[in-house]
């Protein structure tokens, strides 16, 4: 069956780990970067993250979104670099574009920080599977409504990739042409809209139909089929990244 989440079903380390240790790595890696503040704080934890997705050999996935947040981050540098409210010192000239060093340092301090924000939850969502993290939610305490919007959070983009390519599929099969310049794929494109919308508008309602057959709403105790405990050393590293997160507050109290 066709997965319809970012998981990337591996038997690797990071598979291994416990759902609530890389969301202490994704806490550690973006608190101790912000409250640190130095640019190559940023580096290290953006280096350590291509480290952990290279070992699981899943970093081709990364790539795509990497690809995609460049025009953010292009964006991000060429306003700042411009129209920055502390800029003074001039850095170079592009003809009648003059960036400053002020503008283009605050520039690379969000664009690394998006980059670290978008390694560091790519660690956690391509290494966990939305069911089970849920699951875990719920056995300490978690509503299984907010586990369900979470597990939608997960599989809302899959789910309209895929709806996508079918109905493109389906339109291929009627002659439509959908490949080609700017102007033939924009003309594509409009189709796709009225389609993709009542699609998930009748996925929701098929979804809510089968969460209630299934007793979603049922006051009773649940049990569950998989037995899971945070390992010894899911806990060891916790409590390292934990304090880390501490020991890093106060250097930059101190200093």
């Amino acid at each position: 069956m066709k997965s319809i989440s970012l998981y990337v079903e591996k038997n690797i380390w990071l598979t291994r780990l416990h759902p609530f240790t890389k969301l202490c790595y994704i806490l550690t890696a973006i608190s101790i970067s912000l409250i640190i503040g130095e640019i190559w704080m940023f580096g290290v934890w953006i280096g350590l993250s291509f480290l952990m997705l290279i070992s699981g050999k899943i970093v081709k996935k990364v790539i795509p979104l990497i690809a995609f947040s460049f025009t953010i981050l292009i964006t991000i540098f060429i306003i700042h670099g411009l129209f920055y409210q502390g800029n003074k010192n001039l850095l170079f000239q592009i003809g009648v574009f003059r960036f400053y060093r002020e503008g283009v340092l605050y520039a690379v301090r969000i664009g690394l920080n998006i980059l670290n924000i978008l390694l560091a939850f790519s660690v956690f969502i391509l290494t966990t599977k939305p069911a089970e993290f849920v699951e875990d939610l719920e056995r300490i305490g978690f509503s299984p409504k907010l586990g369900y919007v979470i597990s939608s959070v997960f599989q809302i983009v899959p789910q309209m990739s895929g709806t996508m390519n079918t109905i493109l599929d389906a339109q291929r099969s009627r002659g439509m042409e959908t490949e080609g310049n700017l102007k033939t794929r924009a003309k594509s494109f409009l189709p796709l809209i009225s389609p993709v919308v009542m699609s998930s508008l009748i996925n929701t309602r098929e979804r809510a139909i089968a969460l209630e057959i299934r007793g979603f709403g049922g006051k009773c105790k649940k049990t569950y089929l998989r037995e899971d405990k945070i390992k010894k050393l899911d806990g060891i590293l916790c409590f390292l990244m934990l304090a880390a997160i501490g020991i890093s507050i106060f250097v930059r109290l101190l200093y």
